[in-house]
């Protein structure tokens, strides 16, 4: 019979699990057992009991659940401990930040696990089902959109009183991703006038589906697997001559751009915050990675000339129950990729699990 397990999170301030009770009551009519630690579920408001319910064995034990799974699945990287205490030969699937967290992927060479980092699969339409940055990035969009209204000193909506008509803010979203396009569709039902900007041509279609006014960039940038390639040095100078102006006139600004396994590009530099009127409002969703703002503090809402600057880590994690459960969904979702017939079979030449493999029973996947 395969294992499947979960833990509880540690790192920093994440709230959400990896598996929830909906999810495990379906492994577990397929044959699958799961262990979970006792009280992994409860920053996402699952209860150990309904672990219980649905049929996983709840231990009180983290190294009791890490030592006896053929799979372990997490949110968060594990720390050293964890991994040295993962069962050799096991599977691991989450997010690695492999760029950034070699000690324990020394450890998994050592002890001869399969990682597959869930940052590398890719985004097609065909790995929409197990596409959690999509999933974790809905999720972003819409809350950097509340942060947005919760700082601004403006109101979102055109509002026609008898003390007079108060007009509607002006949003603009840098990016139009899965996180952008959820900010700009959350920002038009809170009543606000919606820009989106992006350098890639697909962006405009996508930005005007959901009723945002696009910002034609005088500069095209489109890179592989639907991201934006890194502009030169000409065309940052182009970009931040028309996006100066464009931001200068907004009250709120959203950025959402980044690129998997480097800093996120500098978009608004401090000349540009200095255009920006005060009471205005940025939002860099992109600060886990170091930032769109020249001006963010990770972790922190920092204000220069009047203008609020913030820059949430981790924004999934503030809404930690409807993002464990698409985070959830997309991992059941992968375990059927990877556990047929009550086994598991690793079939590599399938195009999820080859992109998605980092190492491979210890040996890195260069």
């Amino acid at each position: 019979m395969v294992r499947v397990g979960i833990i509880k999170e540690r790192r920093g301030n994440e709230r959400r699990v990896s598996l929830v009770p909906a999810d495990i009551k379906k492994l577990v009519s397929k044959g699958i057992e799961v262990l979970v630690e006792r009280g992994s579920g409860e920053g996402a408001y699952f209860l150990d009991g309904e672990y219980e319910e649905a049929g996983a064995r709840v231990l009180n034990d983290a190294k009791e659940v890490l030592s006896n799974v053929d799979i372990l699945i997490k949110v968060q990287p594990p720390s050293l401990e964890e991994a040295k205490a993962l069962k050799e030969g096991a599977i691991y699937i989450g997010f690695t930040r492999y760029w950034e967290n070699p000690e324990y992927l020394n450890v998994f060479s050592e002890r001869g696990i399969t990682a597959f980092a869930l940052e590398k699969i890719p985004r097609t339409t065909k790995a929409q089902f197990v596409d959690v940055l999509s999933s974790q990035a809905t999720i972003a969009g819409y809350k950097a959109v509340i942060l947005a209204a919760d700082l601004s000193p403006h109101l979102f909506p055109m509002l026609t009183t008898a003390a007079g008509t108060l007009k509607p803010a002006k949003v603009l979203v840098i990016g139009v991703g899965v996180a952008g396009l959820q900010a700009l569709a959350t920002a038009k039902r809170l009543g606000a006038l919606t820009f989106a900007y992006d350098i890639r041509p697909a962006a405009k279609h996508d930005a005007q589906s959901v009723g945002a006014k696009f910002l034609e960039s005088p500069v095209w940038a489109e890179g592989a697997g639907g991201y934006a390639r890194e502009l030169t040095e000409e065309e940052r100078r182009i970009q931040h001559e028309f996006l100066a102006k464009h931001i200068g006139n907004s009250d709120v600004v959203i950025t959402t751009a980044q690129v998997p396994g480097k800093r996120a590009p500098l978009i608004i530099t401090k000349d540009m915050v200095e255009r920006m009127k005060p009471g205005s409002v940025i939002v860099d969703i992109a600060a886990d990675n170091g930032g769109n703002c020249e001006l963010t503090k990770p972790g922190e809402v920092v204000e220069y000339n009047g203008v609020k600057i913030a820059g949430p880590l981790n924004v999934p994690s503030s809404v930690p129950r409807p993002a464990s459960e698409m985070f959830s969904k997309n991992m059941a979702n992968f375990l059927e990729l990877i556990i047929r017939d009550g086994e598991i079979k690793l079939d590599f030449g399938e195009e999820i699990l080859e992109k998605s493999l980092l190492i491979k029973q210890g040996v890195k996947n260069e």
